[in-house]
């Protein structure tokens, strides 16, 4: 359905389920804002990781496809929850963690947001400033970073107060206009680049897997990292919308991405032949600037703009729905919005400045994934065993400050799914394997290779069938078809919902 409404028209609708009426976004519209989110320098940062820690490029091109591609097969389901709940993911994980279980969605879609956020502003406001001091010689110094990163900061944070709309616009935008400044850059740097570069690690060599590993994990990282905000966006989809429709523009978004990816490969092993100390420094905007042509200095800046732009929005936007409704008294989407952005900027000063954080966004991203995976892993699960059936009025119980419902379970949590969640994260936390950084008590046992991700996806969601089988869940939450996977399927009689009882002093709903 087509929506002429004006893009500097404030967003009105919140945490609440969108009426069919207004959900007027099309499949492409979710393409765009996925690739839009990640086609600028902080993907090709992630890119050059691979050449970072050793691996030759053909390693480093297997790594980086590999992780993207299982990332991809992650994140596709989770996008089936915004069409069919019209809300964000979160909410819509309160039918199997528990209408109090839900905060766990939602803390993991604000500590992600910040830190893609962090990255965005980071790298594109480095790149900008470079690209200008070696244009017109604007000096590099904290006060010009930190009044780039400002720039950037507000901008995002100003889009996103404004809501779906304009988000939408920008990354339309940002999706031509970023893929055409690194398609130049396929022309600036085709002489320079060498597709045979060894790396300084070979196969069959110490060390190699566990490089080869953590590489295709920050790959992976990419498309994991929206997991709990990709409802966020979806959710302006009818939910007419045939599923492989939308898991399609999932996937295509990802492919997609591979521009941003191979392009921070190519230049990465450009920068470690021409420019090896930037490499040694973790420095890859730096080094991609001492390599690049002149000409390619001013599209460097528009991406570092654009992409900036884009991905800020995305990563910053869902905060906002997320905190509002944990809050639902005090906070509107508005509201929580520029407290979160003002403590995310917060967060860009200081771990720029203050602290050095800016070589643990990786490390802080891989800790993000091995939470998230296993909530992912609980959710897809739970949609399948469903049969997709969800009662989207019993989702909003908690935003009103009302008890019961189906989702109600013990006292508001799920203990099936928050007992498979909870040793999950602190299994896969032990396999966590970061050399110089963090090394975790069981992260040594496959030979330095970091198994942490994979770890906690898997037995989160092993634990989950178990709980299920041995712990099935009411009949009521499946609906008249039934269980799918475990459990007994012999009442396929739809129990209505028990009466939702409020609480003794209700709730207030901001305005």
């Amino acid at each position: 359905m087509a929506d002429n409404t004006s893009i500097t028209q404030v967003e009105t609708f919140g945490f609440e389920r969108i009426p069919d009426a207004s959900r007027y976004a099309r499949p492409i519209d979710l393409f765009r804002l996925l690739f839009g989110g990640c086609n600028t320098f902080s993907t090709s940062v992630l890119g050059s990781f691979p050449i970072l820690v050793g691996l030759s490029f053909e390693a480093s091109l297997w790594a980086i496809v590999t992780g993207v591609l299982a990332g991809t097969c992650m994140l596709a389901p989770m996008s089936l929850f915004g069409p069919r709940n019209g809300t964000s993911d979160p909410v819509s994980s309160g039918a199997h963690f528990g209408i109090h279980g839900r905060i766990v969605g939602s803390f993991l879609a604000v500590l992600t947001s910040v830190a893609f956020f962090s990255l965005a502003v980071w790298s594109s406001g480095d790149a900008l400033v470079g690209g200008v001091h070696d244009m017109v010689g604007v000096p590099v110094n904290p006060w010009t970073l930190g009044s780039a990163y400002m720039v950037f900061a507000v901008l995002v944070l100003v889009v996103c107060v404004y809501g779906f709309r304009f988000m939408l616009w920008v990354n339309k935008i940002a999706v031509w206009a970023a893929s055409l400044m690194f398609l130049l850059g396929a022309f600036a740097f085709a002489k320079a680049f060498d597709m045979h570069y060894a790396g300084t690690l070979q196969h069959g060599s110490a060390g190699f897997w566990a490089a080869f590993i953590g590489a295709m994990l920050v790959a992976l990282s990419n498309p994991v990292s929206f997991a709990s905000t990709l409802g966020d966006w979806a959710r302006y989809i009818p939910q007419s919308t045939p599923r492989y429709r939308v898991m399609g523009a999932v996937f295509a978004a990802q492919i997609a991405t591979f521009v941003p990816f191979f392009f921070g490969l190519a230049t990465a092993t450009i920068i470690a032949t021409q420019a090896p100390s930037f490499i040694s420094s973790n420095d890859y905007v730096g080094g991609l600037l001492a390599v690049s042509p002149h000409w390619f200095l001013l599209p460097m800046c528009l991406i570092a703009i654009i992409g900036g732009m884009s991905t800020g929005t995305t990563a910053l936007y869902g905060t906002g729905l997320d905190m509002s409704s944990m809050f639902p008294r005090y906070l509107n989407r508005v509201r929580a919005t520029l407290l979160i952005g003002t403590l995310a900027i917060g967060f860009i000063f200081l771990g720029r400045f203050a602290f050095n954080l800016v070589e643990s966004v990786a490390t802080f991203s891989t800790l993000i994934c091995t939470f998230s995976c296993p909530w992912m892993a609980i959710m897809v699960i739970g949609f399948v065993q469903r049969g997709g059936f969800y009662l989207s009025d019993d989702l909003q119980v908690f935003n009103r400050g009302e008890r019961g419902g189906h989702y109600w379970f013990t006292h508001g949590w799920n203990w099936r799914a928050m007992g498979a969640w909870l040793p999950a994260a602190i299994i896969g936390l032990m396999f966590v394997n970061l050399p110089g950084q963090y090394v975790a008590p069981l992260g040594a046992l496959a030979g330095g290779c970091d198994l942490s991700v994979p770890v906690s996806f898997a037995v989160g969601g092993m634990f989950y069938l178990a709980m299920l089988w041995c712990f099935p869940e009411p009949d009521a939450v499946h609906g008249p078809q039934g269980r799918r996977l475990v459990g007994a399927r012999h009442d396929r009689t739809h129990v209505a919902a028990p009466m939702i009882t409020p609480r003794v002093r209700d709730l207030e709903r901001v305005e």
